[in-house]
């Protein structure tokens, strides 16, 4: 019989594995389920053992088991495949390219070996994604800090703080000690030190609730108590028999055998009972023993002369036994809770100490922040960056007061940069957007916000796409506990918060950042000139790395874990994608995807992330944004997709920026416009538009509003003919850009008001000022600019109230090059836009397919959106006439001033 620790361990890890079986995918229930069926019929095949004769099955021939053996295992993979087509997406939009589709297979076999090759050093995906929970700093509930890095290339690893003097000795991974493993793990131990005045514990693996109902388990009571509790209480009459002497059994036999009274020469050793006899006398040395909850047995003897005892037992006794649930209360009960181990021990690495890892390689010493650090300082003060380690106390840290809204059907994305987002001319902080911004956000309408920059990066100027540091926030806004309650907040308002994530590349940085980390030139990215972004100098991670992999899959399931975020916008995948980072020229032609430029590993690890995360996080949304449009980006991975849930046209931008800088306003063409909003409709309503994001005013351009109506607006400078003009084709593009495409919009920061400054990070080349690097919310208070404030708050009144976006794609049933007129039905709603700068049509012909009575419900000519106010009240309900027009059999006949949009809603519906 097993004592009282024994019991807790197996129990818990019996437990553990039961647990872990149901949790980790079909594989490993499997192979347990066929490991336990071979005892099983093992156990059959031994009990059918006995004096009854049975029937032998006739032996079947070799090749016929192995044919029987080989459709047995085409069954099963067909039923583990079903639904798996790896060219599947190419039949759903009828493309017929065999090199394509001949790559698609071949890539698909590879993600099979991949998950394989994953299998044999991970659980399960889960498992593989969950590598925060490890690497890192972590508080281990045994009165000490474990910390856990990867650097292969390291020869000697140690932690260097403020807490240990910066000592590069005194708190080592240690050789023999599970200090460094086989795949390049390093392992290092900080104890808690004991008080003045107090004793080492005396249970040798005593654990502390640290932060979980953490004063639970201080009730004074002493471990010997609460084991001797568990054996009065725990054990029944019988069952604690072996624990007082469990090895009765073993030294009666020896002493029989080998003690002095036994037998000394070969002839004295007597003839061994038969089985009948030893039993028989056991039973008889039992009969008078107190009753006991352990199994009962017996033995069925048939009388046979060749019989093996056919030994059985007790079902209910068997049964309760195996209901008896391991003593796992008793075990917690010897926890103590928090304020035991304040007033036992004193923390080895305080909150808020300041920290780095020191290696010793083949190139030299190093000391680098460590690469899974959640809270980063990078280059204070002109001083070397340090991690700092956040572990505040529990009545102190953050508590999550709101849940996650519900996904939502269309998207209208409002994206910020949290630095640029105030008035003041400084870097603006999360507090100071929690205060300012979300509540704007919220009265524009907008159900998401999609935060560029968050992730820790050492240069300012970058807008934080050269991340240094990928499990840390930046610590210029506010520590982790500041953005956890803008998260928080902004879910309370019911918005989703979604994540600017750069995984295609990461800074070139030593010191602070991933580059050269353990001494060498491949530890997380490739060597060479495939190491490098061709234009940008940015390190190329290497994705074909188990242990990278290990790390970025972790990266996206820990901040979905620790922050709450919802969804992620996957920035600049032909970086990655493509060895020549994709800047190349792209026709068009297939095999321009399956080429030897294409980086494979990258396509597998996009398959891979999408596959992690919308297994365990099913409500988590995922933006792709390539500029080549990879084929299958937001088809199932089943199906031989990516597996995206949205992907960004940026066609669209560069479009309308194009026109509104090189092409006159006559010379607009419509059916470039509408053949670039839609693209070419295969998966259009995945599709996510925008007229112009944070690209066009950070990336050394100017905001649609500067250039339609200038830097100096209010002032005598501007005529009115061309503000009308420029507010109209800013009310205009916004409207067929939101309305025509697929459920997901955007907008970037103060763009909504038509904010007429360009945006430009403090560098060197403006002698870092912060003039430009902010948003001027004091301009609402001007009439022009609320107007087209007013005028996107109704469009996305418009999408919130009459469901625009989450309805089909639009039927566009009229584009006329020479009235520069464009025309689409979605659902009820009739969009009509006419960008003809000067005609206007009193009764343009437009056809419809329900016949009934039309309602304006939107117009971008309305007097409080700054328009002239053409229209005169009774022209805002129309109604139809039976006449074919646009091959519809009805048609409206409505007035079109010129450089204007108007939306209309069928209110009533007409029989013939």
């Amino acid at each position: 019989m097993l004592s009282l620790t024994d019991s807790i361990r197996i129990s818990s890890s019996l437990t553990e594995t039961r647990i872990s079986t149901q949790l980790f995918g079909s594989r490993t229930r499997r192979g347990i389920t066929i490991v336990r069926s071979s005892r099983r019929q093992a156990r059959v095949s031994r009990c059918k053992c006995s004096a009854t004769e049975q029937p032998q099955p006739q032996p079947q021939p070799q090749p016929q088991r192995r044919k029987q053996r080989a459709g047995k295992y085409k069954k099963e993979k067909s039923e583990e495949e079903k639904g798996i087509d790896p060219v599947g997406f190419l039949s759903k939009y009828e493309i017929n390219h065999k090199a394509f589709a001949q790559f698609l297979r071949e890539r698909y076999k590879s993600l099979k070996d991949l998950k394989d090759e994953i299998l044999t050093r991970h659980f399960s995906l889960k498992e593989m994604s969950t590598g925060y929970e490890l690497l890192g700093m972590h508080r281990n509930m045994q009165h000490r800090v474990d910390y856990l890095e990867w650097a292969p290339g390291a020869r000697y690893c140690a932690l260097i703080g403020d807490f240990n003097g910066w000592s590069t000795t005194d708190n080592c991974a240690r050789e023999g000690h599970f200090g460094h493993d086989d795949y390049g793990y390093w392992f290092i131990i900080l104890e808690d030190k004991l008080r003045q005045g107090e004793e080492p514990d005396k249970l040798y693996f005593q654990q502390y609730n640290y932060v979980d109902d953490y004063d639970k388990g201080d009730t004074g009571i002493t471990v010997e108590e609460i084991f001797k509790k568990a054996n009065d209480e725990y054990w029944e009459p019988g069952e604690d028999r072996f624990i007082k002497s469990r090895y009765e059994v073993a030294a009666k036999l020896y002493e029989e055998m080998f003690g002095p009274n036994g037998p000394q020469t070969e002839e004295e050793l007597e003839e061994m009972p038969d089985a009948a006899t030893r039993y028989k006398a056991l039973k008889e040395q039992q009969k008078n023993d107190s009753a006991s909850n352990l199994p009962s047995y017996d033995v069925i003897d048939n009388g046979k002369e060749y019989d093996i005892f056919n030994v059985i037992g007790d079902p209910e006794s068997f049964k309760k036994f195996r209901m008896k649930q391991p003593p796992i209360p008793y075990w917690l009960e010897t926890k103590k809770g928090r304020n035991g181990w304040v007033q036992k021990y004193m923390p080895a690495l305080p909150h808020g100490s300041q920290y780095r890892v020191y290696f010793n390689t083949p190139n030299g010493p190093l000391e680098r922040v460590p690469a899974w650090a959640t809270f980063v300082i990078p280059d204070a003060d002109g001083k070397q960056a340090v991690a700092v380690h956040w572990e505040p106390t529990p009545e102190y840290a953050y508590k999550w007061k709101h849940k996650q809204p519900v996904k939502p059907k269309s998207l209208r994305i409002y994206e910020c940069h949290i630095g640029i987002s105030g008035q003041e001319p400084k870097i603006s902080s999360f507090n100071d957007f929690i205060s300012k911004v979300l509540p704007h956000v919220k009265e524009a309408g907008y159900n998401a916000i999609q935060i560029i920059g968050v992730v820790e990066h050492k240069d300012y100027f970058t807008v934080g796409y050269r991340v240094t540091n990928f499990y840390a926030v930046s610590s210029r806004y506010g520590t982790p506990d500041d953005f956890k309650r803008l998260i928080d907040e902004a879910h309370g308002l019911g918005l989703l918060v979604f994540l600017e994530i750069v995984h295609s590349y990461a800074a070139a940085d030593e010191m602070v950042g991933l580059s050269l980390f353990d001494g060498t030139n491949d530890c997380y990215f490739h060597t060479g000139k495939r190491g490098l972004h061709k234009f940008w100098g940015t390190r190329m991670f290497k994705y074909g790395d188990l242990d990278v992999l290990h790390f970025l899959l972790s990266n996206l399931n820990w901040w979905v874990e620790e922050y709450h975020v919802d969804g992620f916008h996957f920035h600049s995948l032909s970086s990655m994608l493509y060895t020549h980072n994709g800047f190349a020229s792209f026709t068009g032609d297939m095999d321009e995807y399956c080429n030897q430029y294409v980086d494979k590993d990258a396509l597998l690890y996009l398959i891979l992330a999408n596959e992690v995360l919308h297994t365990l996080h099913p409500n988590v949304i995922t933006i792709a944004e390539d500029a080549t449009l990879y084929p299958g980006l937001c088809d199932q991975t089943s199906q031989g997709g990516l597996g995206f849930d949205y992907f960004a046209n940026l066609s669209a931008s560069e479009m309308w920026l194009a026109l509104l800088e090189n092409t006159p306003d006559h010379e607009w063409c419509m059916s470039k416009i509408v053949s670039t909003l839609v693209g070419n409709r295969q998966n259009t309503d995945k599709m996510l538009l925008y007229a112009e994001n944070h690209n066009q005013s950070i990336s050394g351009g100017c905001s649609f509003a500067e250039i339609l109506i200038g830097n100096s607006l209010g002032k005598s400078s501007i005529s009115q003919e061309s503000l009308v003009r420029g507010c109209s084709l800013h009310k205009m593009i916004r409207l067929i850009t939101c309305t025509i495409g697929g459920h997901a919009y955007l907008n970037f920061m103060g763009n909504e008001f038509g904010h007429p400054k360009r945006v430009e990070f403090p560098m060197s080349s403006n002698n870092f000022s912060f003039s430009l690097a902010n948003r001027s919310w004091d301009l609402l208070e001007n009439d022009v600019h609320y107007q087209l404030f007013s005028f996107d708050k109704d469009m996305m009144d418009l999408d919130k109230n009459g469901r625009i976006l989450s309805r089909g794609l639009a039927n566009i049933h009229h584009v006329n090059d020479t009235t520069m007129v464009i025309s689409y039905l979605r659902g009820p709603n009739l969009f009509v836009f006419n960008f003809h700068p000067v005609n206007s049509y009193e009764r343009y012909t437009i056809g419809v397919e329900e016949a009934g009575e039309y309602q304006i419900t939107l117009n971008t000519d309305e007097k409080k959106y700054g328009g002239r106010g053409l229209f005169g009240h009774d022209q805002n309900l129309q109604r139809t006439i039976n006449r074919r027009a646009d091959g519809k059999r009805i048609c409206l006949e409505v007035p079109l001033p010129s450089r204007s949009a108007q939306v209309y809603k069928l209110t009533r519906i007409l029989r013939a």
